[in-house]
């Protein structure tokens, strides 16, 4: 399973209904806040490297490799399709569910669909609902600080997946228990998973992507283990990584220069839409984490269709004059829209 970085943080988000009236800046006014969470050179705190953590990140990685050279070809078609659907699945766990509904509150879930987004998250394996969220709350309060999680300014491998691997930092844990993390806990959904969550990731992750190859086409057990079971997990975890790694680095910055966080097409392409992470980190209350609808953004196509079959209401927008005129005040001069 993923290795558990616990957090006990998270973040207040600006409450906004986005429709009809100018947002506030959330970024760039927190330099200050920022700068002084920085701490000097002689101060930095050891790095301590969890050690089982880093054997399971390793088996896992190994195994997987194993699995796309030695086994994909040896699969079933309908094997390597059920490994797909179960990344999409997981991935909208992760989207829809632990980052635009529960950690952001960007849009409205009604029961029916909150348990459907936790089965899949639980498919995706990427700690509970509850500690998902947490974390990620921290990471937008305190971006690119050592009060941040995944902090980049550390470098690439760090923010893709050294900070699973190592104690996290003190600063993440000070400035982290100051936040009311309430409303996660009123979600039954989110009580539940979190309590069964062994159980749930057990089934969710590996015995069902497992046994449907098996029982519904005759697949080997071997075979649907590795590739539905470990390399598709795999997959999901790095494509997840990519968003606190790459979509901090490479990109341009259409609405923010001051920011790290870039737009970055190929993250989107691969996370389901969460590459357009400049916008996202303007404004992250939008539910769409994009202005741009459903261009390359398979997780806003999924919610759009959700609350077509009624299950999603008050969905959170930005005015179009709020992004103009925040793309005029702080964005980069002349940068076009999307990926450089």
């Amino acid at each position: 399973m993923a290795p558990r970085n616990h957090i006990y943080s998270g973040m207040g988000l600006t409450p906004d209904d986005g429709t009809t009236e100018d947002v506030t800046e959330t970024d760039s006014v927190q330099t200050a806040e920022l700068l002084v969470d920085k701490q000097p050179a002689e101060e930095e705190v050891r790095t301590i490297i969890v050690w089982r953590n880093v054997f399971i990140m390793a088996m896992l990685h190994i195994a997987a490799v194993y699995a796309f050279f030695a086994l994909t070809w040896k699969c079933m078609a309908y094997t390597l399709l059920w490994a797909i659907w179960l990344y999409l699945c997981s991935g909208i766990g992760i989207t829809a569910g632990a980052h635009r509904l529960w950690a952001h509150r960007t849009y409205k879930a009604k029961l029916p669909l909150r348990i459907l987004l936790g089965m899949f998250n639980s498919i995706a394996l990427q700690n509970d609902i509850y500690e998902w969220s947490r974390d990620h709350r921290v990471h937008h309060k305190y971006s690119e600080t050592e009060a941040d999680p995944h902090n980049a300014t550390r470098g690439f491998f760090f923010a893709h997946v050294g900070w699973l691997l190592c104690r996290k930092h003190p600063k993440v844990i000070e400035k982290g228990s100051r936040i009311d993390l309430r409303d996660l806990l009123d979600d039954p959904v989110v009580k539940y998973q979190r309590k069964f969550y062994l159980p749930l990731i057990l089934f969710f992750c590996f015995i069902l992507p497992t046994a449907v190859p098996v029982i519904c086409w005759g697949e080997s057990i071997w075979n649907a283990f590795y590739v539905a079971g470990l390399l598709r997990y795999c997959f999901t975890l790095n494509c997840t990584w990519m968003v606190n790694s790459a979509a901090h680095m490479w990109g341009n910055k259409p609405y923010d220069r001051f920011i790290n966080p870039s737009e970055n097409i190929m993250v989107s392409a691969f996370a389901g839409g969460e590459g357009w992470h400049n916008y996202h980190h303007t404004f992250p209350w939008d539910y769409k984490t994009s202005e741009f609808g459903w261009k390359i953004n398979l997780t806003t196509m999924f919610i759009d269709l959700m609350a077509t079959l009624g299950q999603v209401t008050e969905r959170k927008t930005v005015p179009e004059k709020t992004i103009l005129a925040r793309m005029q005040r702080t964005g980069s001069l002349g940068a076009g829209v999307g990926c450089d």
